[in-house]
């Protein structure tokens, strides 16, 4: 009871640090006492606190998975206590697949454990699992030069990238295996896939994340490895050396469930029934916490309505907050959201997404028109005090993604994320990976941006 108290409630007991909460000789702008009661005042530590309290006793979120709902109820509950309006949850149907047990077995040319984790939405291989030889390769371009080779094989693709160089577009590359390298090796006669890991730095740590397959194609199992094991596995295939494994999985899909959104708002003063929507998505992998991906996103969302409640303070227009459901298996809950408030493109001035981390805060990613982005810009100056001022193009999301396709502008939160994939759909997803303050400084950044949209003369323009 008494952790569940403390999502709810900030501590009120906090002595000034810098400069006095209560002097009143110098006016404090609205964007400066969100930023100052973020930071130094009451809600010191609150943001994380609640992470920490949820990552901790609910810990990962899988789509489709009780403890999903539980985290759902959990918020819900907390929300309502705290008084924030509108409070509620619209369901959404959505998929349900069991990792269950799995391992990798390096038969030849010695025998180890393989450092992997299955692909969501993968089937299982059966019983007595999947052991064949492996053929490694860098590309579906090769792939498809050495089609026959394949064949009653275990196909493993390794691409290469430089991840330091550039890392989101490392990403890109790397996850179109992991997405689509399964059915290209069905194609050939593969018996299975292994792909490497999308990872920015490894510790012998595999990385899930999800996976589709081509319906013109044999379903096989994928599933992926540690950088380290996928490099090992091409070094014995450049060595000319035999390469044998064992593939074991339970994954599964079960039927559809029922999942939730969960909605709260402050009203507008004026124009209650147009919007600012800011967000992240409360589900996760079924590994490490789900800290930054994308529980931190979710809380600095949720602290944005915490701040303006606890002050009493209204925008014109109304924030609303939503934590969706299943983004990681492709946005479904958001998909389902927009179907059903489709209507309310016209009178939506911004969709705002936090799913990049919650570190220190450098300002906005941005998607809109050169008058939309120049009101940004002016707005940001608000953000000189903790140097969160950049506004650079981007502000893209997997959930407002329907919205900005409408015309609608959209926006995410630019921060120092620059080891984020050292850690993504991995263990390492844990609290250890973020800190108190610069969490703060992320859910300050985050309602000072919303509430000055929310409080202009008009919508924004697109």
């Amino acid at each position: 009871m008494l952790l569940y108290l403390f999502l709810i409630l900030p501590v009120i007991s906090v002595t000034s640090r810098s400069w006095n909460i209560h002097d009143r000789s110098v006016p404090k702008t609205i964007s400066d006492r969100l930023i100052e009661l973020a930071t130094q005042g009451a809600f010191r530590g609150v943001t994380y606190y609640r992470l920490a309290a949820l990552a901790d006793t609910i810990g990962p979120r899988l789509c489709g998975n009780e403890s999903l709902t539980q985290a759902v109820d959990w918020i819900r509950n907390a929300m309502t206590s705290e008084g924030l309006e509108n409070v509620h949850v619209e369901q959404v149907q959505i998929p349900h697949w069991v990792r269950g047990e799995e391992r990798v077995q390096l038969i030849q040319p010695r025998y180890a454990k393989l450092s992997m984790l299955g692909l969501g939405n993968s089937v299982g291989t059966g019983s007595k699992g999947i052991q064949a030889p492996v053929l490694v390769v860098r590309s579906f371009d090769e792939l498809n030069v050495r089609c026959e080779e394949a064949r009653n094989k275990i196909v493993v693709f390794n691409p290469q990238c430089d991840w330091k160089a550039q890392p989101i577009d490392c990403y890109g590359v790397v996850v179109a295996y992991r997405s689509g390298g399964a059915s290209q090796a069905a194609k050939c006669g593969a018996l299975a896939s292994l792909s490497r890991s999308a990872a920015s730095h490894s510790i012998d740590s595999p990385h899930t994340g999800m996976m589709t397959y081509d319906s013109s194609y044999p379903k096989i199992p994928a599933a992926s490895l540690s950088v380290e094991h996928a490099d090992m596995l091409e070094r014995f295939q450049q060595r000319n050396q035999s390469i044998e494994i064992l593939l074991y999985m339970e994954a599964q899909t079960l039927p559809d469930v029922t999942g939730y959104n969960l909605v709260a708002e402050i009203k507008g003063s004026i124009l209650p029934n147009e919007t600012v929507l800011v967000s992240g998505h409360l589900d996760s992998w079924d590994v490490g916490q789900g800290a930054m991906d994308d529980g931190g996103g979710a809380m600095i969302s949720w602290t944005v309505l915490s701040l303006l409640h606890y002050l009493n303070i209204r925008a014109k227009r109304t924030i609303r907050c939503v934590l969706w459901s299943c983004e990681e298996f492709g946005g479904i809950g958001a998909d389902q959201y927009f179907l059903a408030h489709e209507d309310e493109v016209p009178s939506m001035s911004i969709v705002m997404e936090s799913d990049m981390g919650v570190f220190h805060p450098l300002g906005l990613e941005f998607q809109g028109n050169d008058k939309a982005q120049q009101i940004i810009q002016t707005i940001s100056q608000q953000l000189i005090s903790i140097n969160a001022t950049q506004v650079i193009p981007g502000g893209g999301g997997t959930d407002i993604r329907p919205w900005q396709l409408r015309g609608v502008p959209g926006a995410s939160l630019y921060n120092d994320n620059w080891n984020y994939f050292a850690y993504h759909h991995s263990n390492g997803d844990t609290m250890n990976v973020l800190n108190s303050t610069d969490v703060d400084l992320a859910a300050a950044a985050w309602a000072v941006y919303a509430y000055a949209i929310a409080d202009l003369d008009d919508l924004l323009p697109r």
